[in-house]
């Protein structure tokens, strides 16, 4: 997790001259809901990704959520369709910053991406997961 740029100068409304606000990303938390007997659950899949997703600061915009901790902040993600941008109501970015106030500067402490799947893509992903490595059993185990 990195990223280059003043993160707080994106306000809540997306704007193309934040493209010099770049964030790698290293992992992903997918999402699905099914339903639990009566009602439906969220589960959700966090993957490792092997190179660093990028997004940058044009594709962003932040939300008015007043109920976050001090030093959160959560992101709309739009994507880019041809040469307009459409909100992705599936996406969503929540970065956690410390401020250092020897340094006077603000530390990324966390991001946090998470994407909305349908089930049958959550079950893909699931199954594209290696599976963990199984230990040998009676015997053999040592």
């Amino acid at each position: 997790m990195n990223i280059t740029g003043d993160i707080l100068q994106i306000k809540n409304k997306r704007d193309s001259k934040h493209q010099d606000i770049i964030i790698q990303i290293d992992k992903i938390a997918y999402i699905t809901h099914k339903k639990d007997g009566r009602y439906f659950q969220p589960f959700e899949l966090i993957a490792d990704l092997e190179k660093p997703l990028v997004i940058t600061g044009d594709l962003l915009a932040r939300t008015d959520n007043k109920y976050l901790d001090e030093g959160e902040h959560e992101f709309n993600v739009y994507d880019k369709v041809a040469d307009s941008y459409v909100l992705n109501p599936d996406k969503h970015l929540l970065i956690t910053l410390a401020y250092d106030f020897d340094i006077a500067e603000a530390i990324l402490t966390a991001i946090e991406y998470s994407e909305t799947v349908s089930t049958e893509k959550f079950k893909q992903l699931q199954n594209r997961k290696p599976p963990a490595k199984a230990l040998p059993k009676g015997r053999q185990k040592k």
